[in-house]
């Protein structure tokens, strides 16, 4: 059995492998210089969604763990020329069976029958009357999350930023808003329908009816298929943050990042800790055993963190370092240090 990652960063892809997720092989960048800042593995092939400053976005594929990789001779993902609009960059890649979603900046869902060879516009939500009214957060417009239902093809729910959650029940001919119970505390009306700042989206296949979320302000477990939204950040030190995980095999497990504010992203007193909770969000605990203990103000971005299907938890920071927890992250182990500042991880059992 072997471990491995993907860690996008701001310059570079770096892939890591380990038999114990104590002990780690890390590669030297590829795409060196190139943001990569979304991931996709299986066994025997990644998907790596790069940004080259002359070339623009495009997205790579290997399928012998880094070693060679082949690229399109086309954009592989890009806006038709009707909507007069330009890609800015790709921040999602979710397989689901054969198919591959990409969600990118601006705000628009594609989708590719052909494992990542060509992608065609999700045209019901580019088209959506609400879009002209979504604006860019503070790092950017982009839709974030990408929840494909686990046995209906027809049903997926996006995150976005600022936008909030929009589900399609139909394939993606049509959209409907989900954001009812989330705050816009930056809005005149603190519960619009749309134009929530969600910051990540989680959901577990054996509870697909379920989700949890990390709002700009605020963390939401919805039990109604996002119909309706609760808070679940009473017993986090703060309600800011980025990062949103649920445990593989646990569905009421989830983890969490707190930072102290939009304006002070730092962890709450300088301290390393991965927040738990294995009662849906009812309750939480601080897990901290092997991270640092004063002196870290680095935070985690909303792809920054993931889990494996052996109980494992992992997260890279704005500083470059990356941790990785067996057990559900009870103890901490370091895959890396110095790293380009960590935009994603993505783990997988091979």
């Amino acid at each position: 059995m072997e471990f491995q990652l993907g860690i996008g960063t701001r310059k570079g892809l770096f892939l890591a492998r380990s038999e114990d997720r104590e002990n780690w092989e890390l590669s030297e960048p590829k795409f060196p210089m190139e943001a990569v800042r979304a991931v996709a593995l299986t066994p025997g092939k990644i998907h790596a969604a790069a940004v080259n400053e002359h070339f623009g976005p495009t997205i790579a594929t290997s399928e012998d763990f880094g070693e060679t990789w082949s690229e399109p001779d086309h954009a592989p993902v890009a806006f038709p020329a009707d909507t007069e609009t330009a890609l800015e960059g790709i921040w999602q890649l979710v397989l689901a069976g054969d198919v591959v979603y990409a969600g990118v900046e601006p705000s628009a869902l594609f989708r590719s029958e052909d494992g990542g060879e060509t992608f065609e516009l999700v045209r019901g939500l580019w088209d959506h009357e609400h879009r002209p009214h979504w604006t860019p957060g503070g790092g950017g417009q982009m839709i974030h999350t990408i929840l494909p239902h686990p046995t209906d093809s027809q049903r997926i729910t996006v995150a976005m930023s600022t936008g909030g959650v929009y589900r399609t029940e139909d394939g993606g001919k049509s959209w409907t808003a989900s954001n009812r119970g989330i705050s816009a505390g930056f809005l005149p009306d603190e519960e619009p329908e749309f134009g929530q700042c969600v910051h990540k989206v989680a959901m577990h296949p054996a509870r697909p009816e379920r989700f949890f979320l990390q709002n700009h302000g605020g963390v939401y477990r919805s039990d109604d298929d996002a119909k309706t939204w609760k808070s679940i950040d009473g017993g986090l030190p703060n309600d800011f943050g980025f990062a949103m995980v649920v445990h593989p095999a646990e569905p009421d497990t989830v983890y969490n990042f707190p930072l102290v504010a939009d304006v002070l992203r730092f962890p709450p007193e300088g301290r390393c800790r991965v927040y738990r909770s294995e009662d849906a969000g009812e309750t939480w605990t601080a897990l901290g055993n092997g991270l640092p203990d004063k002196g870290f103000y680095a935070g985690v971005l909303r792809d920054g963190m993931c889990a494996d299907a052996r109980d494992g938890i992992y997260f890279g920071t704005r500083s470059g370092e990356v941790w990785a927890g067996p057990g559900g992250g009870e103890t901490w182990h370091q895959v890396a240090a110095h790293l380009p500042d960590v935009l994603c991880v993505r783990a997988q059992v091979v």
